[in-house]
């Protein structure tokens, strides 16, 4: 018996299927209302080369080992409007993030209507936003104008404006130094190659940068590689900056149902 099966089912609850997916892995949990996990998380490898058929069953097969839920959140890297793929970095790839981009992937992936596609599959209600807007949904307050940023294979954002999302923008691909996004100046390749240390000084000056650019009430920082911030980068960030657990990617799934998202 699995964890999740020796656990009583509310009446009535509405629990939420999330889906994280990430360049590396994909993850996924069933959340009650509270956004309270009802089972462990499951993570499964992104596998490549990863076009939208074994992107549907990918997701199906993760969902099938989870409990029951009602509804279901997919959060993507990209830019997603009102659930259609318009580009995602990863996915269009060979083997993976910064491997070869396949012609083939890059026509299958533009314009996929990823949450008609999931939708159908589970015969459910399907939200599929941005990685980062899920991620954001788990840890706004819903004062002032709030960023989250998250570091990961690359860097992921989001803007809320008193809890109501705003539209999505790349903010990864804007250029920073010498050639270089947002996405690769501060992503998992660099921090590999640099180091925690100089990684951490990248992000605080990224962070410099782009304050006067959104002027924040709260600037959140998430992701998996939020971690690997240094304690002294962490101080040099000000206190309008919160450090924020990567798990978030997956509790906000349940909370995204209660904001205006599209």
């Amino acid at each position: 018996m699995t964890a999740w099966e020796s656990r009583p089912i509310e009446p009535n609850s509405i629990n939420t299927l999330a889906i994280d997916c990430g360049g590396g892995g994909i993850k996924g949990t069933v959340l009650d209302e509270t956004g309270t996990m009802r089972a462990q998380p499951i993570r499964v490898p992104t596998p490549y080369p990863f076009g939208t058929e074994l992107f549907v069953s990918t997701l199906v097969d993760l969902s099938n080992q989870l409990p029951p839920a009602e509804r279901v959140t997919v959060g993507l890297p990209g830019m997603i409007r009102h659930g259609v793929v318009i580009t995602t970095p990863h996915y269009i790839t060979r083997s993976g993030p910064r491997s070869k981009i396949l012609p083939e992937l890059v026509e299958q992936w533009e314009n996929f209507d990823a949450r008609a596609a999931l939708t159908a599959a589970w015969n459910k209600p399907t939200k599929v936003l941005n990685d980062a807007e899920v991620h954001g949904a788990g840890v706004i307050s819903g004062q002032g104008l709030e960023l989250v940023m998250t570091l990961g294979t690359g860097l992921g954002s989001a803007l809320f404006d008193g809890g109501i999302l705003a539209p999505h923008l790349e903010l990864s691909q804007a250029p920073v130094r010498w050639g270089l996004s947002y996405d690769t100046y501060i992503g998992e390749h660099e921090r590999k190659r640099l180091g925690d240390a100089m990684w951490s000084r990248r992000v605080a000056r990224a962070v410099d940068v782009l304050r006067p650019v959104f002027l924040w009430d709260r600037l959140y920082l998430g992701g998996g590689n939020s971690r690997a911030l240094t304690p002294t980068a962490i101080k040099k960030l000000g206190d309008d900056v919160v450090i924020v657990p990567n798990s978030a990617a997956l509790v906000g799934g349940a909370r995204v149902w209660q904001l205006r998202t599209d």
